[in-house]
């Protein structure tokens, strides 16, 4: 087992005050058409009893398939030296491995993974992880490594052989008022592999008062073993976002480079979800983690590059709407 590459939160957070917070991953197969996202989420009403959740989907052909289970705050900790444990799942550096059960169904999974490349820090700045905004932080400790293992949930089941995928980890006070997340990997330029690009980006609009803020986008894309950051508030002016329920296109620079992405969802291939703010607020949530997504790079210099993800990439759209036409899932969050 490796090191850990962030640390809870949760455990120094005293009662009285909101605190939400997640360790997920995702993984896809390359090939496409299936693809696994598994949360471990942490909420805190103040002066209310921590729970903490275990939502899994999985996507493959079809409809996703889905199940949540949420405990008590004597089922949550931090196991030595990892991540987080809820229940019956424990999240380490390297491995992955729990079981639950929910309405007659079981779930189960034991998944390794690399290390891969080294952490992502969304924010461009490490003041603004101790700033009062955003009052969402956000990193991707593993933003590009390998998982292999077995998941199952009901008669579903993937073996996963060197899946490319990623580890993230955001926590705050409240959501932002309105999301993306965008994770692309693996890519192919031309018909061929992309030799180990990949993207992970964060979109966020937050309400002061009564204004909305624009769209600000964060992350990073890999292109030839170079990191390339992308967007923060400078860019902000430049970053274009049209975004729906099931489908996404942009334009964020960087220094010396500017991306543009579109990104198309098979019908029906999103699972929706109710997420609760610690002020008792709602969002829907939108993934599908299954999604093509389409880049064209353009720097400084050089020919522009078409770059896909084809069926592998994860698009996330979180909002205040409900009539996105994506069906919930049944369970209550926060409770």
């Amino acid at each position: 087992m490796g090191q850990a590459r962030t640390a809870a939160k949760f455990p120094q957070v005293p009662p009285g005050k909101a605190h939400y917070e997640s360790f997920y991953l995702k993984a896809a197969d390359p090939r496409g058409g299936r693809a696994i996202w598994l949360r471990h989420t942490v909420h805190q009403r103040p002066g209310e009893a921590r729970t903490a959740s275990l939502w899994l989907t999985l996507f493959a052909d079809g409809a996703p398939v889905a199940l949540k289970v949420t405990e008590t705050a004597e089922r949550l900790s931090v196991p030595a030296g990892g991540y987080i444990q809820v229940g019956d799942a424990s999240f380490t550096p390297g491995q992955a491995v729990g079981k639950m059960s929910a309405d007659g169904r079981d779930a189960a999974w034991d998944l390794r993974f690399t290390d891969g490349d080294e952490t992502l820090w969304h924010l461009p700045a490490a003041l603004l992880y101790k700033a009062p905004l955003p009052k969402t932080k956000a990193l991707s400790p593993h933003p590009h490594s390998l998982w292999s293992g077995t998941i199952r949930l009901g008669d579903v089941e993937f073996t996963l052989d060197n899946w490319p995928g990623m580890v993230g980890h955001n926590w705050g006070t409240e959501h932002a008022e309105r999301w993306i997340w965008l994770h692309g990997d693996p890519f192919r330029e031309g018909g061929a592999d992309a030799g180990g690009a990949w993207l992970d980006l964060t979109f966020g609009r937050l309400k002061i008062g009564s204004w909305l803020t624009p769209w600000v986008g964060n992350g990073m894309l890999t292109l030839d073993g170079k990191r390339h950051r992308l967007g923060g508030i400078p860019a902000a002016r430049q970053t274009e976002v049209t975004e729906r329920p099931t489908a996404l296109e942009f334009s964020l620079p960087g220094k010396g480079i500017v991306v543009r992405g579109r990104v198309v969802e098979p019908d029906g291939a999103a699972v929706g979800w109710a997420y609760a703010d610690p002020d008792g607020s709602w969002h829907n949530a939108v993934n599908c983690s299954r999604s093509t997504l389409e880049l064209e790079v353009r720097e400084a210099g050089r020919p522009a590059r078409t770059l896909i993800c084809d069926g592998a990439a994860a698009y996330e759209l979180g909002m205040r709407e409900t009539d996105h036409g994506v069906p919930l899932q049944p369970w209550t969050d926060g409770r």
